[in-house]
């Protein structure tokens, strides 16, 4: 109502100004709806800082690196673990279950260790070589067979990494077997050149003497009981030979 006064009184008081008439218009305002309007959903962006991102940055780095740093040494351990078990399963292979380790490993120290105590006080050449000397002959006698499955795993690994050693290790050990043979051979031969020695003179002094040396020094029971053994031997020899043409004519 106030409007429409205000409106009137404005278009009485207007002046004319150059044979026109200032006419006022009013805008028609928006009319209001009857419904109830619902209110525009509000949507908040967290748009971080530069300080937020740079810690970002850095945080996603640090755990990147932990992660690398992790795995490295996880696959240090699982390496260490499968040399552990690989070291295991080699020691039970070289061991064998039927030869007793305690007490021989327990020789096998001490006679170690006698060796560098007696080669305490001698040359140089002489404490380098004794101790391990002793070691391989004494492992040798108390612990064979650990001993040839060491020696065996050792040959194998010269073999694999060092074959050219390993076809010179054969060459010597080949002359090594050769010359413990002959040495046998000609200690056997010495024995035998001895013994015949013996025995002449025994004889020689037996004749002259008339005193029963051989029966004293038991050598007559061995002799009979080497022919009669002999002697078996051959009766055995041709009953098996008589009674094998009998079978053959059973057969036949």
């Amino acid at each position: 109502m106030s409007a429409t006064l205000i409106r009137r009184s404005l278009l009485k008081a207007a002046p004319l100004v150059g044979g026109t008439v200032v006419v006022l218009v009013e805008k028609e305002r928006d009319k209001l709806p009857i419904y109830p309007i619902s209110s525009p959903d509000i949507v908040l962006l967290d748009t971080p800082s530069t300080l937020e991102i740079q810690i970002g940055t850095v945080r996603k780095k640090f755990t990147k690196t932990y992660s690398d740093a992790y795995s490295q040494v996880q696959g240090v351990v699982s390496k260490w673990i499968g040399v552990e078990h690989a070291i295991e399963s080699r020691v039970k292979a070289l061991i064998p279950p039927t030869e007793s380790i305690t007490p021989g490993i327990l020789y096998v120290g001490i006679a170690t260790l006698s060796g560098s105590i007696i080669a305490r006080n001698r040359l140089l050449v002489t404490r380098l070589i004794l101790p391990p000397t002793l070691f391989v002959l004494s492992m040798n006698h108390f612990l064979p067979q650990t001993f040839a499955n060491i020696s065996e795993y050792l040959g194998s690994l010269e073999d694999t990494y060092f074959p050219t050693v390993a076809q010179k290790h054969a060459v010597a050990n080949a002359h090594t077997r050769m010359g413990l043979e002959m040495l046998q051979e000609s200690a056997a031969n010495g024995k035998q050149k001895f013994d015949a020695g013996v025995e002449t003179t025994v004889d020689k002094i037996q004749e002259s003497t008339g005193l029963k040396l051989r029966e004293a020094m038991g050598w007559g029971k061995s002799v009979t009981e080497k022919v009669e053994s002999k002697v078996l031997d051959a009766v055995n020899a041709v009953e098996k030979k008589e009674e094998s043409p009998k079978t053959d004519e059973k057969f036949v």
